[in-house]
């Protein structure tokens, strides 16, 4: 008896240790702090992630497998959050309380050294080199002016990004006035699965006596492309009282947003939105434009998308999310993707058909092993007609993504399957296989 309750607890311990190791190998990458993020708000499909996140399928596959117990993926196709990814959440935000708070309290003592250093050298200096001296003063004084002057550029944007500036003031009404703001990061790259579109990603931090932000810009050949707020201590601080209806906030910001950009597709989107009285989940169209309404808890989701022949091109759209009606992401692709086809060949009997027959030719390497006669169980529990890229380029094309369970589980826990198909030549594009989750 003692030996079983021994094991018993041996057994819990490695159970434990799996776990913790899951999430600080999490906590390490951004890309998996952003997925435990926006989980965090609201549960997201695959192909939601992805647009997101900007990242290709592989890339979110191998990411959702490495947060393991962390996600799990309900009956309808979404993640969320598990227990544990809850209290992962919550730690991250813990670190990043803390994060802000140490460097300063570091940055005083490191001040204290430097002063105690800079007054030792000086009263070795006194004793012979006068001149020196006052040279050293007239150097440490410009010394100090060309650090506030660096700090007067952190604070209004670091490099100056007017267009982020107007972004803060004038769409969503952030009173800068009230935050030190300071820049976190700046990278530039050349997105050649796009065509070589340029693509700016900018991220600050807002801190004030009454809120602490985090904000993240995404830009795209200079176009704006997605905000992404998170609130880590309390709201934002605003330049006036915010409408209590979600519906008006939401007609605001898109006034401002078309005030801020220019864009004449902007009008059609205000057309539509006015045309809804409720902000209920509900769907609306007017001619090649469609408005989905979502609304989950305490989270609500505007998407605005091109819609053509009975497909809709989610990724040609503007989409605004609002979290206890505060916006929290906003992401517009409506300027940069094209139609490439409205061609749906392949229907989705015939994708699912194709998905099935694919899967019992399939072999895959599994801990080394290579694995083939998978077979599925019935039907997909999940098709979705969401038309992606092809190649270099960024036309849409029908896409039908489908998902199925796999009739064994193997090594690591594998248990699903995931199939992408072009819905114009009916052609497999990418396969993956999943560790599903039990827990619904």
């Amino acid at each position: 008896m003692i030996i079983l309750i021994q094991t018993g607890v041996f057994m819990a311990d490695s159970r434990e240790d799996e776990i913790y190791s899951t999430m600080f190998s999490s906590l390490k990458h951004p890309v998996r702090r952003k997925i435990l993020r926006m989980l965090g708000i609201k549960p997201m499909t695959f192909m939601e992630m992805v647009e997101e996140l900007g990242v290709s399928t592989p890339h979110l596959t191998y990411h959702l497998e490495s947060l393991g117990e962390l996600v799990s993926k309900m009956d309808n196709g979404q993640y969320k959050l598990s227990a544990f990814g809850v209290a992962t959440v919550g730690a991250m935000k813990g670190v990043e309380e803390v994060h802000e708070i140490e460097p300063k309290r570091r940055l005083v003592t490191f001040r204290w050294k430097a002063v105690v250093g800079v007054l030792m050298v000086a009263v070795l200096l006194l004793s012979g080199m006068v001149a020196l001296q006052y040279t050293s003063i007239n150097q440490l004084s410009s010394s100090q002016k060309s650090l506030s002057m660096e700090n007067q550029q952190l604070m209004s944007y670091g490099i100056g990004e007017d267009k982020v500036a107007n972004f803060l003031q004038n769409v969503t009404e952030i009173d800068t006035m009230n935050y030190t703001i300071s820049l976190l990061s700046n990278t530039m790259q050349w997105r050649q699965d796009f065509g070589g579109v340029a693509e700016e990603v900018i991220q600050y931090s807002l801190t004030s006596s009454a809120s602490n932000l985090n904000l993240n810009f995404r830009y795209r050949d200079n176009h704006f492309s997605r905000y992404e707020l998170d609130m880590i201590e309390s709201a934002p601080i605003f330049v006036q009282v915010q409408p209590n209806s979600i519906l008006e906030n939401a007609k605001g910001i898109l006034a401002r947003y078309k005030a801020y950009s220019g864009d004449a597709y902007l009008t059609n989107m205000s057309n539509l939105l006015e045309a809804v009285n409720t902000t209920e989940t509900t769907m609306v169209t007017q001619g090649n434009m469609k408005l989905q309404i979502t609304v989950s808890g305490s989270s609500t989701t505007f998407l605005w998308m091109y819609t053509q022949d009975g497909i809709d091109y989610q990724a040609k759209g503007l989409q605004m999310t609002f979290q206890d009606n505060i916006l929290t992401t906003m992401t517009d692709g409506y300027f940069l993707f094209t139609i490439g086809s409205t061609d749906l060949a392949t229907s989705r009997q015939q994708a699912i058909d194709t998905a099935q027959n694919y899967v019992k030719t399939l072999t895959w390497t599994i801990e080394g092993q290579q694995v083939s006669h998978f077979s599925v169980e019935g039907q997909p529990f999940s098709v979705q007609l969401v038309p992606h890229t092809r190649g270099n380029s960024v036309a849409l094309i029908p896409y039908w993504y489908i998902e199925m369970s796999l009739t064994n589980t193997y090594a690591g826990g594998i248990n699903e399957v995931t199939i992408g198909i072009y819905a114009d030549t009916g052609k497999v594009s990418d396969v993956q296989m999943l560790s599903g989750s039990a827990e619904t």
